[in-house]
């Protein structure tokens, strides 16, 4: 049975191991920012565990695909966890509005390592945050994919998700065809808790 865990000091070999593996959770600069993080992980794994919960988004800014450096949102991120290491899922948001810089394609980002995929993960872990993102005040969440990831759009759609917009990612993202869903909270619009 697969769990949302808060990234621990217990969960870093198995998170390691699948960076090790060439497993990245950007799925914009793959194994490149899998790399990096996996630097940093076994240059401080306390520090790096405590950068998965950012709140107030004082880590350091973000790298795109082409090279730019964008500031930070306040997030977090949780990891998938079946006994061990098989994805993450992260929120992202500014605070007091569903609104996200033209650098943020969406509120929440998920991948699944290749080999636990096909379990229904990743249609668990975007349940299990949605609550999470309706207690930031949230009324509702963006969630993008590439045109043809049909394995995505039926984890966002499965949750709820709306079809709102084909588009074209910008070049920071590779310049490919994209998807962008949303997911309507039960929050009252115009309320926040």
């Amino acid at each position: 049975m697969m769990k949302l865990v808060t990234p621990a000091l217990e969960h870093v070999p198995s998170y390691a191991a699948a960076l090790e593996r060439g497993w990245s959770a950007d799925n914009v600069r793959g194994a490149a920012a899998g790399a990096e993080e996996l630097a940093r992980l076994r240059a401080d794994p306390a520090a790096f565990v405590a950068a998965m919960v950012d709140r107030e988004a004082k880590g350091g800014p973000l790298t795109l695909l082409d090279g730019s450096q964008v500031p930070r949102l306040p997030g977090f991120r949780l990891w998938m966890w079946d006994g061990e290491f098989c994805g993450s899922i992260g929120l992202r948001w500014q605070p007091g509005t569903e609104a996200l810089p033209p650098y943020c394609l969406g509120h929440i980002g998920y991948a699944v390592v290749p080999w636990k995929r096909g379990r229904g993960y990743a249609t668990q872990a975007l349940a299990a945050v949605l609550p999470l993102a309706r207690a930031e005040g949230l009324c509702y969440v963006e969630l993008t994919t590439d045109a043809d990831n049909v394995a995505s759009q039926r984890v966002i759609e499965a949750n709820g998700g709306v079809l709102h917009e084909a588009f074209v990612k910008p070049p920071g993202f590779g310049g490919r065809p994209g998807l962008r869903y949303r997911i309507a909270l039960d929050t009252p619009a115009g309320t926040r808790p």
